[in-house]
């Protein structure tokens, strides 16, 4: 029997925003994908931005360099059913290389479902997420409500991504949104066979 698209595990992009020295999002990322992978109907990958750069020049007949830098990342995009961007808050936004792997797309958003886990200081990068809702909202996705954010983060995890005091709080709002990405992947994963988007 072939299984149908909202019976098989929705396909989940979780993408590093930061590239910054340094940078705490790997952290995050690892405890988010920790978090999906004690359930059965989400499939993760991770897209790193700082292991996947993409060129800084946009441009709609890319070179065979730039053309080879999007092969890495444009596919991965394509095949997801949603995304979650972990991003951190600079300057009271989201960084450029998050700004530059977005507008390097397009089709490969729309009719998807955006989740965001955020994490900075005391506004906890929900600044940057504010700023993300509008950006994608353009490309056509669905942001869902629900985000999860961490304040003041540093050494509150181990290195693997382990939260060091459980956090059930922050597992308990992991569910809430990885719920809510699922609900909206399969409803317009669906949509889309059914009746593909902008026909």
């Amino acid at each position: 029997m072939t299984v149908t698209a909202p019976e098989r595990p929705y396909r989940l992009a979780v993408i590093i925003g930061s590239t910054r020295e340094g940078r705490f999002g790997p952290t995050v990322a690892n405890w988010f994908v920790a978090q999906a992978a004690r359930r059965d109907d989400v499939e993760t990958h991770v897209i790193d931005l700082a292991e996947t750069p993409l060129p800084m020049n946009l441009s709609g007949e890319p070179g065979p360099e730039a053309a080879a830098a999007l092969a890495a990342v444009t596919p991965r995009l394509a095949a997801a059913d949603a995304f979650v961007v972990v991003t951190p808050e600079y300057n009271h936004s989201y960084p450029a290389p998050l700004k530059n792997l977005i507008d390097w797309h397009r089709d490969e958003w729309q009719a998807k479902p955006v989740g965001f886990v955020s994490y900075g200081g005391l506004s906890g990068g929900l600044r940057a997420v504010e700023h993300l809702r509008p950006v994608f909202a353009e490309l056509h996705t669905v942001t869902v409500r629900d985000t999860i954010s961490f304040h003041m983060p540093w050494g509150q995890f181990d290195e693997d991504g382990t939260h060091k005091d459980g956090a059930a709080a922050s597992a308990a709002a992991a569910k809430t949104m990885l719920d809510q990405l699922g609900w909206w992947a399969r409803a317009l994963t669906t949509a889309r066979e059914t009746h593909p988007y902008g026909s």
